[in-house]
């Protein structure tokens, strides 16, 4: 895993933040050893307390950590993922209900469920895992597989492991792990009214 010395040849903050936000990247390469019940939960449980509009908690983790669920989710996880990703410990997969209770469209689900991601990511970092959120993957399978009714957005899977060492990846991911940098910040704020880069 890399020390925070090392992750600021990569990231430069321009105001002061908390170092956990910082540190906070996404490798590819996990180790295969198992995460404590208790650690696993807590981070779980840091998602639980991430804020949502009106407080519909729109969000539900499927986490598989067994030898049968994690081949569950291989079916549905495209191979150039899978390639790294199957070395975690724990994969989830991320759902956010479109619906309210009363059957209305909730528009916020994913907006609020992508906040309880961000919970959730911090919070493994604070307890010396790391994630990786993986776009690409079928959601038609994996909603087959797992049996999700069509009310909940399949929206993210996150790989949850200890950091593995860059040499245990295929030379052609290890070009590419170590942490991106981010636009600045003027170019993702603008104060008053709306105008183009």
């Amino acid at each position: 895993m890399l020390t925070s010395e090392q992750v600021k040849q990569f990231r430069q903050p321009t105001y002061n933040i908390e170092p956990c936000i910082i540190n906070r990247w996404s490798p590819r390469s996990f180790s295969k050893d198992s995460i404590p019940e208790d650690t696993l939960l807590s981070i779980f449980e840091a998602a639980r307390w991430a804020p949502s509009a009106n407080n519909l908690q729109p969000w539900k983790f499927i986490f598989a950590r067994t030898k049968e669920d994690l081949e569950k989710f291989y079916t549905f996880i495209n191979p150039g993922n899978l390639e790294w990703c199957k070395n975690a410990p724990v994969l989830t997969l991320l759902l956010s209900k479109i619906t309210r209770d009363d059957g209305s469209t909730n528009r916020t689900h994913s907006f609020d469920s992508g906040s309880a991601w961000g919970f959730l990511s911090l919070e493994a970092k604070n307890k010396g895992l790391a994630t990786h959120a993986i776009g690409g993957f079928d959601r038609n399978i994996a909603r087959d597989v797992l049996g999700i009714p069509d009310e909940y957005e399949l929206e993210i899977v996150i790989a949850i492991g200890y950091q593995g060492e860059k040499e245990a990846l295929p030379e052609h991911l290890q070009l590419r792990e170590q942490p991106n940098t981010r636009k600045n910040l003027d170019e993702i704020i603008v104060e008053g009214t709306f105008t183009k880069d």
